[in-house]
């Protein structure tokens, strides 16, 4: 098995253990096969897609029995077509078996990310303005599924809590105002803290242009709204347009005049790809 890179390394081994600990043992394969008995496989992707998750895919076979082989001929970020074999596996039946599902899942689930994010991707071609993720994550696979955007072409917003401030609608309110909740905000952290306010009317627009806030989130603003939001920042800030964003609408929204569009559909809604393990032997 190749070195896992990054985030592989770090935030997979737990998460093959968990999944592993969860599903097995195998009953039904131990009864079938003996121990010594082998079988090849190959990952045959069954619909258009971009593919995420095949580091975890691999690691997935040779974690359960490290006698296990998987041979990956398509990588992450790479685009395959139906009929297209991904990958191929051999290795004690039982063991290939029992790691199938857990393989598949992260392939599958990654993939399906990589997937939906090139579509957003597609759909914003020769316009200057970006697709984001959210913290919409499924926990303890944030890392992963934040490279599966990557994979698809998009931008990874926030990764936790702890790397920028967002004010919304709660912390403004307990604030009393904007001004109120930037000051608390760069006083506890520092003026060049990076900090994001949600604003929902112009007027709030406005207001955080005052305190000069860098990164304006326009919330569920209908397009000519956010249009004249873009207009107003004329370039003094970062805008992103978030709230009710599709496929059939987001290059629309993005024609406005805003640098992103955050998605948070891209990690919680994702269909899986299908990709499927035929045994050939």
């Amino acid at each position: 098995m190749h070195p896992l890179p990054e985030p592989y390394a770090t935030h997979l081994p737990p998460l093959l253990a968990a999944a592993f600990a969860e599903d097995l043992p195998d009953i039904t394969s131990v009864a079938v096969f003996a121990p010594d008995d082998r079988l090849s496989a190959v990952l045959v992707a069954k619909q258009d897609g971009v593919l995420a998750g095949m580091p975890a895919f691999e690691a997935a076979f040779a974690f359960l029995d490290p006698s296990c082989e998987a041979d990956v001929l398509h990588s992450d970020a790479e685009t395959v077509g139906a009929g297209c074999i991904v990958a191929h596996v051999g290795g004690r039946a039982r063991s290939v078996l029992a790691a199938e599902r857990t393989a598949l899942n992260f392939a599958c689930q990654l993939s399906g990310i990589a997937t939906l994010t090139h579509a957003f991707a597609d759909a914003l071609i020769g316009i200057q303005c970006r697709v984001l993720d959210t913290r919409k994550t499924t926990p303890g696979w944030r890392a992963l599924e934040k490279h599966a955007v990557r994979c698809g072409g998009g931008t990874n917003h926030r990764m936790g809590l702890f790397d920028a401030a967002m004010l919304k609608d709660t912390h403004l309110a307990a604030a009393g105002s904007i001004s109120g909740a930037v000051d608390k905000v760069r006083q506890r952290w520092g003026a060049e803290i990076p900090l994001v306010v949600e604003c929902a009317t112009l007027e709030m627009v406005m207001d955080s242009l005052d305190c000069a806030v860098g990164h304006i989130m326009l919330d569920n603003m209908d397009v000519a709204t956010m249009r004249e939001a873009v207009g107003l920042v004329d370039g003094r800030a970062k805008v992103e347009a978030s709230g009710g964003i599709t496929l059939e609408n987001a290059r629309e929204i993005a024609l406005t005049g805003v640098d992103y569009i955050s998605v948070g559909a891209l990690t919680h809604s994702a269909p899986a790809l299908d990709l499927s393990l035929k045994v050939i032997v």
